[in-house]
């Protein structure tokens, strides 16, 4: 097999995989599933990655990297917490229609009884743990609402809410509360508006205690 066609192998087994998973669960993806969706054969599965999951990461991987790229395109404007939920609002919107909500969920729920996925996933939400800390510390760093709430604390925070929202999905058919959960968000950062204004540092004043006249 040319390194080409290795390649071109691996990218339809990547995208069916990730088919397979979102519409048939992880209890219906097999590497057999994986590959009729693939149109290849099913040995492939096991020669490229290694076995299912090993695939199943990769998938993840995949999707990670594009899906970072356009959230860092979507906040990249944002200067206010208001317009962070904004942004984050529409993130979900285009999650939960592209399928990786779906997606990362069934990788979740099939962690829990295999530690050694856990392991994967938990190392692959670093990344986005920083990049919301990151993004936070850009919009709120200084602010009296950072020392209250940490970039670093309110990033975990983000995180865990965003993967209950994605678990509680499939229990919310029409959806009514998960949008709920966005409008609060939504009502509550203009009020927050205060506490995430920079205020100028205050002058230290010399020796003896007076300030300097103006």
């Amino acid at each position: 097999m040319s390194k080409q066609a290795g390649a071109e192998t691996r990218e339809r087994l990547i995208e069916a995989a990730s088919l397979v998973l979102r519409t048939e669960g992880y209890a219906g993806t097999s590497a057999r599933s994986i590959a009729k969706a693939a149109e290849v054969n099913s040995a492939l599965v096991f020669y490229h990655f290694g076995g299912v999951d090993p695939l199943l990461l990769a998938a993840l991987d995949h999707s990670s990297e594009r899906r970072m790229a356009a959230y860092r395109e979507a906040v990249a404007d944002a200067r206010t917490l208001e317009e962070l939920v904004e942004a984050a609002n529409r993130i979900y919107r285009a999650d939960l229609e592209g399928g990786h909500i779906t997606f990362f969920s069934e990788l979740v729920g099939a962690s829990i009884a295999r530690p050694e996925l856990k392991r994967e996933i938990v190392e692959r939400s670093e990344p986005w743990i920083d990049f919301v800390e990151e993004t936070l510390e850009r919009v709120i760093g200084g602010s009296p609402l950072a020392r209250l709430l940490p970039p670093r604390d309110l990033a975990y925070a983000t995180i865990t809410f965003y993967l209950g929202v994605n678990l509680f999905t499939h229990l919310d058919a029409d959806r009514s509360r998960t949008e709920a959960l966005f409008d609060l968000a939504g009502r509550l950062a203009p009020r927050a508006k205060l506490l995430t204004m920079r205020f100028p540092r205050r002058r230290t004043p010399p020796a003896g205690g007076r300030r300097p006249a103006d």
